[in-house]
């Protein structure tokens, strides 16, 4: 493999400042990552706090102990309980064979960034990834894109979820799953590691109850050997953990949300979008009843915690009792989540995707409303993976490799069709439609006035010839196309590769279609590469 970078703007104004570290952006923030100490003074300021690491390390250890055993993972549970510990966390949600390609990424940036802060600052740095599995929208997890016939197609796994249920509340259907990969793989070339990969998969299949553990289990068995943590959010002891916080959150609800709109207007005033949509009801909660995830609202006048539309209600003391006794019904939203995660973990840095830097912007106020700073948020590394033989087509067709990344080569590939295509023959064809039109227009005029028994035979004849007149345009397309097949391909395959969708490649294809060309030390190779947190794109050459 060979690494090399160029600097692409991000998907939003705000993150492109950010990884500037540009004025306003900055000020949103309570750290600048531009400052030679900024990492040394976060850790003198987590120094001033207190935080329950061995309770926390355990919580992890007891989550992970169905998983196949890792001396790193054992290695990185003994670090977290060394009372100098901090450690580089990031998030997901579970996402099918482990989603999209970003989701790689990012645990490759956790774990990347821990391993040279821990060289750096010469303390216990403890690579975690936080799984969203309380997150219930199942149609944002469940599927993958394969190509087919030069199209990039969408597989969903065919079971359906009525209810807000949580992903990790998922039970797995074992033998429709494994029924579904094989499906999947099938779209994929044989090589010699498919077989082996099969079974991997299948492995991960049998081992896991839901959803939420199917992915663990994938992310856990690539991880494993770098010391990756990982912990899911509906996890019920780690609830236990958190409910004193919960605790907080429930009788200071109101100044949450009164201290997240307080920054989302400093935000909008520098012309900047409002990223969190936040009712000034909001109780920044979810409860869990009858395998449903409300959002619960605080109506201030009744004094009541309510769901939507009076689905649930409870008294500030009902819902305080209720944590006591089930803290597993509780789970956070958009703006609890991350204070949850500050107030749990000694953080060291939060890798966030481009839109998490843009919400995480609004929440400054909500963290020191409980006497905390936000981490150093560093961008995830954003990664294209470029096979030998896309650069071969990039050259043929003239195109640069960052012009690619950046805007695909649909506009090429439109510009090389259209001087080849038979523009006067379509012409030819469009002045035959105009005059025939114009003539069935007078017949129907002549037919109405003498023969109206005949119109429905000139309007069947009418759209009989557009058909055949519409045949001939497309027959001689396709022949056109068959006699330039092969650098229509290139460009096909070009944007499929690189931009496909015309979204980033990060966003649309999966880990498993390399792993099954390249192996499974695929993800060792990608490990080995020496990024940089600067804000470019990596451009991975395979």
């Amino acid at each position: 493999m060979e690494l090399d970078r160029i600097s692409i703007p991000a998907i939003n104004q705000f993150a492109s400042l950010y990884l500037k570290q540009e004025a306003p952006v900055t000020d949103f923030f309570h750290y600048q990552l531009t400052k030679e100490d900024v990492y040394r003074q976060r850790v003198a300021d987590l120094n001033n706090r207190s935080f329950r690491r061995e309770l926390l390390a355990d919580c992890i250890e007891s989550y992970m102990e169905t998983l196949p055993k890792s001396e790193m993972v054992a290695e990185s549970l003994r670090k977290l309980k060394d009372e100098r510990s901090t450690v580089v966390i990031g998030g997901q949600q579970a996402g099918l064979l482990t989603g999209p390609l970003y989701t790689i990424y990012k645990i490759i940036s956790i774990i990347k960034l821990a391993e040279e802060k821990e060289r750096e600052l010469d303390i216990p740095v403890v690579p975690v990834f936080w799984i969203a599995g309380e997150d219930h929208d199942f149609l944002e997890v469940n599927h993958v894109y394969v190509e087919n016939d030069q199209m990039v197609e969408k597989k969903a796994y065919p079971e359906r979820m009525l209810e807000k249920r949580m992903v990790s509340d998922i039970e797995l259907d074992h033998q429709q799953m494994k029924h579904w990969v094989e499906k999947l793989f099938a779209n994929m070339k044989e090589t010699e590691y498919t077989n082996k990969l099969l079974c991997f998969v299948n492995e991960a299949i049998d081992r896991s109850q839901t959803m939420t553990d199917f992915f663990t289990s994938l992310i856990h068995s690539l991880f494993s050997q770098y010391g990756l943590l990982v912990i899911d959010a509906a996890y019920s002891p780690l609830r236990q953990l958190e409910s004193s916080f919960f605790k907080q959150i429930i009788e200071r609800t109101e100044e949450i949300t009164a201290s997240v709109q307080e920054a989302q207007q400093i935000v909008i005033s520098h012309s900047f979008k409002q990223m969190i949509e936040l009712s000034p009801k909001a109780a920044n909660l979810f409860i869990y009843e009858n395998n449903e995830r409300i959002l619960l609202e605080y109506d201030r006048e009744r004094e009541l915690f309510t769901g939507k539309s009076g689905s649930v209600q409870y008294s500030k003391e009902d819902l305080l009792h209720l944590l006591e006794c089930h803290p597993e019904k509780f789970s956070n939203n958009v703006v609890t989540r991350p204070l949850m995660q500050e107030w749990l973990f000694p953080t060291l840095a939060f890798i966030a995707g481009p839109g998490e830097i843009a919400y995480w912007a609004e929440l400054k106020k909500a963290f020191e409303l409980f006497e905390m700073k936000m981490p150093p948020i560093e961008a995830r590394l954003n990664m294209t993976l470029i096979e030998r033989n896309i650069v071969s087509d990039l050259q043929e067709l003239n195109i640069s490799l960052p012009s690619a990344l950046i805007y695909g080569v649909e506009k090429e590939k439109e510009m090389f069709w259209q001087s080849v295509r038979d523009e006067h023959f379509h012409e030819l064809i469009a002045s035959v439609q105009a005059s025939l039109m114009d003539h069935y227009d007078m017949f129907e005029e002549r037919a109405k006035q003498l023969h109206k028994g005949t119109l429905p035979i000139i309007q069947k004849n009418r759209q009989f010839h557009l058909q055949q007149l519409q045949f001939l345009e497309r027959k001689t397309d396709e022949m056109l196309e068959r006699q330039h097949e092969d650098v229509l391909s290139k460009y096909i395959r070009v944007q499929h590769a690189l931009k496909p969708e015309g979204a980033p490649q990060e966003r649309i294809w999966n880990i498993f279609y390399f792993l099954n060309k390249y192996g499974f030390d695929f993800v060792d190779e990608l490990m080995k590469l020496d990024y940089l947190f600067n804000g470019d794109h990596q451009m991975v050459k395979i």
